[in-house]
């Protein structure tokens, strides 16, 4: 037997790098080829409620974006409590085991959130499936209407294994002004220069924008652009090493969860969401904004 066990000590290694290397991104035959496997949860995250009562992809279990957030009496969104998170993984069937592989209809904009959630508490794997539910139905892929109803069961997270990606308020203002990290902001042109109407309009002094919408292929099957374009608009903005800390934000943390999964994708490692975002940062008259488009940044007016 003694002779065995570092045999059997290699395959479990052999395991644990495979479940620590799973994709950010898989294709729709990837996911194809292991419908009804066992060790894959797919989460159905599609932006209309009704839209899974139609169709879904096979065993997928839904998840609506609302549930991942909560509001403040001020207004601000953030994330849900731990406690809270770790009970709804459970109630959709999810063990810490699980591959999970998440799909929308709006390339990433609401699975995203979930790939940065289960990230941030260290889940060993999880995917989001390129395209979504719009490639899939663009191929011809079988789809069901049947309502999954998953077996609930306790999540048990494994401790200190978390990513250190996100960043609060006061942290945040530190970052910013101390020049720290690149910020970029994900928001609508209109957004991130500012309304002259509002006061406190405009972006957080020295971001870069980086529109969430411009990385993703709306015209074809709502997959993610080829990365070359990409690396080179970041490059441009001055992000070219997947070490370099970066922030993400926009008003509300949703769309800047999206940029966090496409940079994940790319391979960037040391990222971070500003929940609060805008709707929170805005709230602080002591927080500086500045207006205009930044010198370098695409589609910048005032270079």
């Amino acid at each position: 037997m003694k002779r065995w066990i570092p045999v059997l000590m290699g395959w479990c290694a052999l395991i644990g790098s495979y479940a620590q290397a799973a994709p950010v991104l898989v294709d729709t035959e990837w996911l194809a080829s292991r419908t009804g496997d066992s060790g894959v949860v797919v989460v159905d995250m599609t932006g209309d409620p009704m839209q899974y009562q139609r169709f879904h992809l096979p065993g997928a279990v839904q998840l609506h974006y609302d549930a991942l957030v909560q509001r403040r009496r001020d207004g601000v969104v953030l994330r849900i409590e731990d406690a809270q998170l770790l009970r709804l993984l459970g109630e959709l069937g999810i063990r810490r085991d699980h591959h999970v592989v998440i799909y929308d209809d709006a390339g990433g904009l609401n699975a995203g959130r979930l790939f940065w959630e289960l990230e941030r508490i260290g889940h060993a794997a999880v995917s989001v499936l390129d395209g979504g539910l719009v490639k899939w139905i663009l191929e011809g892929r079988k789809v069901e209407n049947r309502w999954v109803r998953p077996t609930p069961q306790p999540y048990q997270p494994v401790a200190g294994q978390g990513r250190d990606n996100d960043i609060a308020h006061e942290a945040l203002k530190t970052v910013a002004a101390e020049g720290n990290a690149m910020l970029l902001d994900v928001r609508t042109r209109e957004e991130y220069s500012g309304d002259p109407r509002d006061p406190r309009g405009g972006h957080i002094p020295g971001a870069r924008w980086w529109p969430w919408d411009a990385t993703v292929a709306f015209d074809g099957r709502f997959q993610r652009l080829e990365a070359g374009p990409l690396q080179e608009s970041l490059r441009a903005l001055g992000v070219s090493d997947s070490a370099q800390p970066v922030v993400l934000y926009c008003r509300t943390g949703h769309r800047a969860a999206q940029a966090y999964l496409t940079l994940r994708s790319l391979g960037y490692e040391n990222l971070k969401l500003y929940d609060g975002s805008m709707l929170e940062y805005a709230r602080d008259a002591a927080a500086p904004l500045q207006r205009g488009m930044t010198a370098g940044g695409p589609g910048c007016v005032s270079c």
